[in-house]
This record gives C-alpha cells, structure tokens and sequence, in this order.
C-alpha cells in the first residue's frame, strides 16, 4: 500500500468504509463502487491521489480477503454472527483485520485506535467496546505490536 500521512490515511480509511458501506447497501462491487464514489464527493471532500489509492487498496483489500477475514472475526466475536453485527461494526472490523494483516508496517495500535475512531464516528459507545475487544484478540492472534 502506498505510505501517505497520518491525517490523509485517517481520511482515506473514512473513505473506504463509506466504500464499502455503499458495497453492503447497495449490493456492488468494490469496483463500482469505487468508480461512483469519488465523483460523488464535494470538492472539500475530495482527497489528493495518493489517499485515493490508499482508501482504494483498503477496499479492494477487504473483499478479496473476506473469507479469511471474517474466519478470524468468527473466532473473536464471542456470541456474535458475522450476519447478525451491525453493517458499520462488521465493515470497520473487516477494515481494520484487513490492514493488521496485509499492512505489517503500520502498529496494530494504530490500526484499532483508527478502528474505534470510525466506530465512535459512525455509531456509538457500545461499538467502540466492541470493536476494540475484538480487535485487540485479533492482534494477539496475528501476533502484531
């Protein structure tokens, strides 16, 4: 994945779980999907190319490993189906897994505070609970710092 700063990785991972988001809802693929979404953001919103490829490589990512990354979730959501979390709490896990696993320069850390970032963002307190127990299991699993 291409290396871009702090603040730009944190708004490309917003942009792709609304990506990914809009995959779930509206039942596309990730290349649909990432073809309307960028033409669809105000100019405010629009993130310099490098951020795009960024938020663009964390979709792709995703769902061409989530199989392997939903097994993983499956072992660490105690007492909950994949099916049955809520659409943003199972995106952002599936999101944050997916770079523990592909991006091992980046401090797992990094990656679930990002994770519980979104979850506060785009749902509540008990997501952010959730996800940063689910999450902190994962990285142990993986083995990651």
């Amino acid at each position: 994945m291409t290396r871009v700063d702090t603040a730009g990785r944190q708004r490309g991972r917003r942009a792709a779980l609304q990506m990914l988001y809009q995959m779930e809802v509206g039942r596309t693929g990730a290349f649909e999907a990432i073809a309307t979404y960028w033409p669809s953001r105000e100019p405010d919103e629009d993130l310099e190319e490098p951020l795009r490829e960024f938020a663009n490589g964390l979709v792709r990512g995703t769902t061409s490993r989530v199989e392997e990354i939903d097994t993983i979730l499956r072992a660490h959501a105690q007492n909950w189906r994949i099916e049955r979390m809520a659409v943003i709490d199972r995106l952002v896990l599936r999101l944050a897994v997916f770079e523990m696993l592909a991006d091992p320069e980046t401090p797992a850390r990094v990656i679930i505070n990002e994770a519980i970032e979104l979850a506060r963002m785009y749902t509540g307190d008990e997501a952010v609970a959730f996800v940063n127990g689910v999450l902190d299991a994962v990285r142990k699993e993986l083995n990651r710092d």
